[in-house]
């Protein structure tokens, strides 16, 4: 199975809609029988992510079952990370942190899952600062990170009105990394 994470708790963002690309081309680029699942971290209210969260046993039920249904499941995670304040969101943070709390073997199963990294930002540097940080994050965890970093920048003139990458050479350079990470 394959989770596609949107890395922003921000509604209608251009990160969903790169990811909602990235799901098309691992449809179009892998085995017909390939579990692909999208996870918006925009549809998870703030609420779920209480103090007494991080105590294990009293993570919320519903943050719960997205870890169960998306996360622990997984061979492979395809995070899409907008830049904030030249790294990544807090909220990625916290649901990696929250995620490493309850059963965190299961989760992250050291040396076996599999990530691509794709940064997005409406600036010249397509999150790069903020995929490095990231990638330390997974690496922390044993999570083999894809060397093939991909930071898109000026991420809204890539796209048409509906949200789809239309830019031929965006097309390109997601299609290639999404096929290397395959071989994963």
């Amino acid at each position: 199975m394959i989770t596609v994470i949107s890395g922003t708790n921000r509604v209608g963002s251009n990160t969903l809609k790169i990811a909602k690309h990235y799901v098309q081309l691992l449809q179009k680029n892998s085995a017909e029988t390939e579990d692909i699942r999208l996870l918006d971290l925009a549809n998870i209210p703030l609420s779920y992510y209480e103090n007494d969260t991080f105590a294990g046993d009293n993570q919320h039920p519903e943050l719960r079952k997205i870890q169960e249904d998306f996360i622990i499941p997984a061979d492979k995670f395809v995070f899409v990370i907008p830049e904030y304040n030249g790294s990544f969101p807090g909220i990625l943070k916290m649901f990696i942190d929250v995620c490493s709390v309850y059963m965190m073997k299961e989760s992250f199963k050291i040396g076996t899952k599999k990530a691509l990294l794709v940064g997005v930002a409406s600036g010249r540097s397509g999150n790069l600062r903020g995929l490095e940080h990231f990638s330390g994050v997974l690496n922390y965890l044993n999570v083999i990170v894809l060397p093939n970093h991909l930071p898109i920048s000026s991420v809204h003139k890539l796209m048409d009105a509906e949200g789809n990458v239309t830019d031929a050479d965006t097309i390109k350079v997601t299609e290639a990394q999404v096929v290397d990470f395959l071989k994963m």
